[in-house]
């Protein structure tokens, strides 16, 4: 029986050669463990964690969500310390990662027609994991991640490196992103940006979680 794509409002329009995933959010339903490891590290320095600042900075990596919070909110959180307990919390929670849909599908589909990579903010340790346990791990032949030593979005040099590895002309690409920063680094990289926060990423998925 022939495969059969899942009709959903997410296209690959004729002419794209290659597809790029942000993790969190977009292809992984991690959020709410992310949040659950932010909120946890700062209740243990008796620091709030607003909602609607995490919300805001979806994307970036921990370091420098931390040095934000700093600022904002006038704290002189540890940024180094900080972030090794906060990832080290995700990590130990990223075990119950499940797929986002219909993102994940479109991935699915796509793979061995399509190369694929996938392109995150966060540390290739949390990114792998939160990948395979969602399964979704193998269908990707590139992963570049805040450990790559590129800049984080929405500098265009992450998405710029993974059509390099793919062997794709940038113009070719498709970028499947939740976050405002990824979607301009896919803009201002020449790519085509989708944007999967109206299908259900993103922080939706935080919001219906703590419903």
């Amino acid at each position: 029986m022939a495969d059969i794509f899942p009709v959903t409002a997410l296209v690959v329009p004729d002419g794209i050669q290659g597809l790029i995933f942000d993790c969190d959010g977009t292809l992984a339903d991690t959020l709410t463990l992310h949040y659950i490891a932010w909120k946890q590290s700062f209740a243990e320095l008796g620091l709030p964690c607003p909602l609607a600042f995490m919300i805001q900075h979806n994307g970036k990596p921990t370091e420098l969500i931390v040095s934000l919070y700093n600022e904002e909110f006038k704290q002189n959180v540890d940024t180094v310390k900080f972030t090794k307990k906060k990832e080290q919390l995700a990590y130990a929670l990223l075990e119950k990662t499940r797929p986002l849909e219909p993102v994940a599908a479109v991935a699915r589909f796509y793979h061995h027609r399509l190369p694929m990579a996938v392109v995150s903010g966060s540390n290739r340790r949390n990114v792998e994991r939160a990948l395979q346990s969602a399964g979704l791990l193998d269908l990707f032949s590139v992963v570049l991640t805040a450990d790559d030593g590129f800049p984080p979005k929405p500098n265009a040099r992450l998405f710029l490196e993974a059509a390099h590895r793919l062997g794709v002309s940038p113009a070719a690409c498709q970028v499947f992103e939740d976050a405002d920063s990824g979607l301009e680094g896919a803009r201002c990289a020449g790519m085509l940006a989708t944007d999967v926060r109206p299908f259900g990423g993103g922080w939706s998925s935080i919001e219906r979680d703590l419903i």
